[in-house]
């Protein structure tokens, strides 16, 4: 069940050696680890939620962009973002790549491109959406958690906070 398409999608070269890019065999262990889902910050995110009575779904694969965290009773679908995967500050930080840039540089502002579209595509279904940066779920997560439970409150004002 397809709910997307890309129309304007940004071309990403293959990652190989046949197009220019190369990658050391430990390069490529480290990157081979890097996980997709249930991140630290994702289950911090879930852990200060539940703590909060907030029953959700995570990754559910039926929803346009796969999102962490899905709350449905209130409509309300959060995603917790990769700084360099996602263009965290993407205008300084794209100077800062410096090997593979041919390869990198397209495949983040597919990923950036690619949020954008699931984000209106999931406002259009009826949802309202939140995206987080893992530093910031880090960093501030009572913050984030807060902003959660504004948007709760919005719909159900027996909702304490």
């Amino acid at each position: 069940m397809a709910y997307y398409s890309y129309p304007e999608d940004i071309e990403v070269p293959r990652f190989n050696e046949a197009n220019g890019f190369y990658t050391t065999p430990l390069r490529s262990k480290i990157m081979s680890r890097i996980k997709g889902k249930n991140t630290k910050p994702e289950i911090l995110l879930r852990k200060a939620l539940w703590g909060q009575g907030i029953r959700y779904r995570k990754s559910p694969t039926n929803l346009p962009g796969k999102p962490d965290i899905v709350i449905r009773k209130y409509s309300l679908v959060i995603f917790v973002d990769g700084e360099f995967w996602h263009g965290y500050d993407w205008e300084n930080k794209k100077h800062t790549i410096k090997s593979n840039r041919g390869f990198w540089i397209p495949k983040i502002e597919r990923n950036m491109l690619r949020d954008k579209q699931h984000t209106e595509l999931l406002q259009k279904m009826g949802f309202i959406v939140l995206r987080f940066w893992q530093k910031e779920v880090e960093k501030e997560l009572g913050n984030c958690v807060l902003e959660i439970l504004k948007r709760i409150d919005i719909h159900d004002p027996k909702v304490e906070m």
